[in-house]
Formats: C-alpha cells, structure tokens, sequence
C-alpha cells in the first residue's frame, strides 16, 4: 500500500486530506471510516520528501569525494594512513548507499550501509571539533564544529526513516 492510498483526490489530482480512511470499523458512526486530520497529511508529506531527498544527497555527497578529495584529506585524522584512498573509499560507500536507497530491494541493506558509513566518517567530525584552529575558514568556528557531531545522530535518523518501507 502506497503512503498516500489512503486519501481520496480532488477533480486536479490533489490529495483531499480530509477524506475518509477505509479500514477503520467502529469509527465515524460505524461507517468504519475517520477523517485524516490535515496536519497529519503535512506531516505525512514532509516525512516523504525528506525520505525521498536522503538518497540524492548522499549520492551527491559522495560523488564530492571524487571532485574535491583535498577538501575531504583535510578534515581526516593524522593518525590514518592512505587518506586519500578513505576519501575515495568513503565517497563510493555514499554513492553506493545513496543509489540503494533509491531502490526497495535494495533500500533496507542500504540503510544499514549508510549507517555504518557514518558511524565510519565520525573520526573525522571528532577530529575537527578538537581541532578547531585547523578550520578557521568554516563558518561557526568551534560551536559549529562541537555542533555537528550529534547532527550524526539525526542523520543517522534520516538515513533510518529513508530505509523503510515507503
């Protein structure tokens, strides 16, 4: 079942997010229908498009590993070797990841690859935010860069939500 198979459409095409649900026996008077409440419509929209955004942007995020490897070297820690193959080796595991994800055979491993890719890359935000003084040039200094690590979190929560079952 589709994510929206639920809502009725108006004469344009538009999703009617008033309309009833089927399924529901007992509700609405026994018709066993219930209105949808229009800020759960939203809500269901905004979750789609942020879903449907992940793989994209990974994809894209990885392939940036490949036009700009510097720009990535940079951010890496001193203590791992052959930097510029991790830059490289973290780029395809986006773009892998990200091409998964645009696929449900694919999109549940996918998932979990992205998952790993990111809990994989978090020496590198680490790094940065002991480091400060390392990048000047990023806009936020210090705050900016202690700020980002637990935005893996809500990455990591994004990749998760964009993983199932559409």
């Amino acid at each position: 079942m589709n994510t929206f198979s639920c809502l009725a459409r108006t004469e344009g095409g538009q999703a009617a997010p008033s309309e009833p649900l089927p399924g529901l026996a007992g509700q609405d008077g026994g018709t066993g229908r219930r209105r949808v409440p229009e800020s759960t419509v939203r809500a269901v929209i905004i979750a789609l498009v942020l879903r449907r955004l992940a793989a994209p942007l990974f994809v894209i995020t990885g392939a940036m590993h490949f036009a700009m490897p510097e720009t990535y070297e940079k951010i890496m820690p001193d203590y791992l070797p052959a930097q510029r193959e991790l830059v490289y080796a973290s780029g395809v595991a986006e773009i892998a990841g990200g091409l998964g994800l645009m696929h449900p055979a694919t999109r549940r491993l996918s998932q979990w690859w992205l998952i790993a890719t990111l809990i994989a890359v978090f020496p590198a935000n680490l790094h940065m935010a002991r480091h400060p003084e390392r990048y000047a040039s990023l806009p936020g200094g210090r705050p900016a860069l202690i700020a980002r690590l637990p935005l893996q979190l809500v990455f990591i929560a994004w990749v998760r939500a964009a993983g199932r079952r559409a």
